[in-house]
């Protein structure tokens, strides 16, 4: 194994004990970008774990078939969109994973026909596709390769143009279709990173991007591979991390804990939620759930972090902080608590201050959510399960529908959502 494999391998997967990486670890973790038969724009996971890698990626490639494509019929692309609209999907996070314009692009590859046992890493620069069966990955990948044996013959591919990206990762769809394509996307988007940069984000070096007990991919894995840092916290925009401050970028997270805003607020109606052991994805095409806030959305956000329990009302002695930031001038004559509760409404502040103000996003509109689990799924098949959100005021009556954890999720950023799926079951976040 040469040493730019061996670092790769270490960053990844740690430096395992007398027996190595256990294979049902490895076995787990190889497998392709494969498509769903139920569902042409929906990617598939056979086991736990590799959702690190399969979650971000199907949020990039939802939000370049809903996005980016014209014209086309979102939930029924053709085999041939599935290939181009993968592969522009992984270059672009290969994209956003280079730091400048001056470096290249490191894609892992396997050779193209079975090889001897050399272990020498070589820079190749792209060859043409042969059409020869025997001469693609695909021969080799029916190879059972143990742990050693596949991190042996990865090689190295370097190129240094965003085209000639795009053309060779093209020319490669048939090895990220393959059972080793998800590891070789993820060891392309680190050594494109550089190893040393990753480690430089991470906060825990000693700690493997992969759990060696469980497989579940870690916080700095999902967040290079959705924002191109391997960081290990979800700050806003505004907070330095790692020194790198965060920006919204195209697709974001929602995980059960509480993120910035900034991140709950991307560029595009998708998000990534996360349970304890694995990632799924929630969205939308309604576009006015990312759009600036209005006023009185942010007066509504601003007062509920002075009432973190989501009551509705807060100690009239915290009115003036609540002012203060968001530079609202009070005569003391407003009669905000006029039964004298010592409490300060919400429906009441919003009234007093911003009373012909609606929010800019629409009453109710269609939700998806995605898991790629199988057995997570409906008769064991990948789907998207379709729903209509309600999002009400504080002041509405409240149209109780499920407690799922996917609602639960959804609540740190709308507290007030309500969720009606078209299935019996609501969806599951494991």
């Amino acid at each position: 194994m040469s040493d730019t494999n061996k670092e790769v391998v270490d960053l990844v997967w740690g430096r395992p004990g007398g027996g190595g990486v256990p294979a049902s670890l490895f076995r787990r973790w190889s497998q392709g970008f494969v498509y769903s038969e139920a569902e042409r724009s929906a990617l598939e996971q056979f086991e736990g774990g590799p959702c690190a890698v399969i979650a971000p990626v199907q949020a990039f490639l939802l939000k370049n078939i809903l996005f980016n494509t014209e014209g086309s019929n979102w939930k029924d692309i053709s085999e041939e969109e599935q290939r181009t609209v993968l592969c522009s999907t992984l270059s672009e996070i290969l994209e956003s994973a280079c730091l400048n314009k001056t470096q290249a692009f490191h894609l892992a590859t396997l050779p193209r026909a079975k090889t001897t046992d050399s272990s020498d890493i070589t820079d190749s620069h792209p060859e043409p596709e042969s059409s020869q069966p025997t001469d693609t990955p695909t021969a080799l990948a029916a190879e059972e390769l143990g742990f050693e044996r596949f991190h042996s013959i990865i090689q190295k591919k370097t190129l240094r143009t965003d085209a000639e990206l795009r053309e060779v990762v093209l020319s490669l769809y048939d090895t990220w279709k393959n059972k080793f394509g998800v590891l070789l996307f993820l060891y392309s988007v680190i050594l494109t990173k550089g190893i040393e940069n990753i480690k430089n984000e991470i906060e825990d070096t000693s700690e493997p991007l992969i759990d060696p007990v469980y497989g579940h991919g870690s916080q700095s894995l999902i967040n290079l591979l959705v924002t191109g840092h391997a960081v290990s916290n979800v700050w806003d925009g505004d907070r330095e991390c790692s020194g790198m401050n965060w920006h919204s970028t195209a697709v974001s997270f929602f995980l059960h804990l509480k993120v910035g805003a900034f991140l709950k607020s991307p560029k595009f109606p998708i998000w990534i939620l996360g349970s304890e052991t694995h990632l799924s994805v929630f969205f939308t095409k309604e576009m006015a759930l990312v759009a600036p806030e209005s006023p009185s959305e942010q007066a509504r956000r601003v007062f509920q972090t002075f009432d973190p329990e989501d009551n509705g009302f807060i100690p009239d002695t915290l009115l003036e902080d609540v002012m203060k930031a968001l530079d609202l001038v009070s005569e003391p004559d407003y009669k905000l608590d006029p039964e004298g509760l010592g409490i300060i409404l919400l429906s009441q502040f919003l009234q007093e201050f911003f009373p012909d103000q609606d929010s800019v996003i629409p009453d109710s509109f269609p939700v998806y959510h995605y898991n790629g689990l199988k057995q997570s799924n409906h008769n064991e098949k990948v789907s998207y399960v379709e729903g209509t959100a309600l999002v009400m005021g504080f002041e509405d009556p409240m149209v109780r529908t499920d407690d799922t954890p996917v609602k639960r999720c959804l609540q740190t950023k709308w507290p007030y959502i309500e969720l009606l799926w078209t299935t019996e079951r609501s969806p599951s976040l494991n």
